[in-house]
């Protein structure tokens, strides 16, 4: 039986491994940790998935910010490679999606899946400016105003808890 579980209570060298098998050790160049830059991540909204006692998956949020709009990055979702399409993943979003309420979030990810699941779109986002390079259809937000246009940057002036 998989528990979702506060991350905050996961040990970090545990949560490096599992985003590692996921993910590969390269991933710090991709431009969502250049998001994550000098921020703590947002420990409301960031889960662990455990099956028994074993870390199976995690999921972290990031405070971020266009001008004055903060919002909250979604990411990584990161399930262990033996357990993946067993729909954990889907559980740590729904997770978040009923956690966070209307909270404005952004993603990189497959818009098919986290549009229709989660209600993410990359309607609004053709104007966002990232730190680095993206595929602009896997740019995604929910409960964003559409007209938002400038340089998505970090937010480590934001709470975390």
């Amino acid at each position: 039986m998989i528990k979702i579980v506060p991350l905050t209570g996961i040990a970090p060298d545990a949560v490096e491994a599992l985003l590692d098998a996921a993910f590969g050790a390269d991933r710090f160049g991709r431009t969502a940790y250049k998001l994550r830059a000098g921020t703590v991540a947002v420990a409301r909204l960031s889960f662990a998935a455990l099956d028994g006692d074993a870390l199976v998956g995690t999921l972290q949020c990031w405070p971020v910010r266009i001008g004055a709009v903060a919002m909250t990055l979604v990411g990584p979702v990161a399930v262990s490679p033996t357990m993946q399409r067993g729909g954990i993943g889907r559980m740590l979003m729904t997770h978040l999606i009923e956690t966070a309420g209307d909270t404005p979030m952004m993603m990189i990810g497959d818009p098919e899946y986290y549009g229709r699941f989660f209600g993410f779109t990359a309607d609004v986002t053709g104007a966002w400016q990232l730190p680095g390079p993206v595929e602009r259809h896997r740019l995604l937000a929910r409960n964003v105003d559409a007209g938002l246009t400038g340089a998505v940057e970090p937010d480590p002036m934001a709470l975390a808890a």
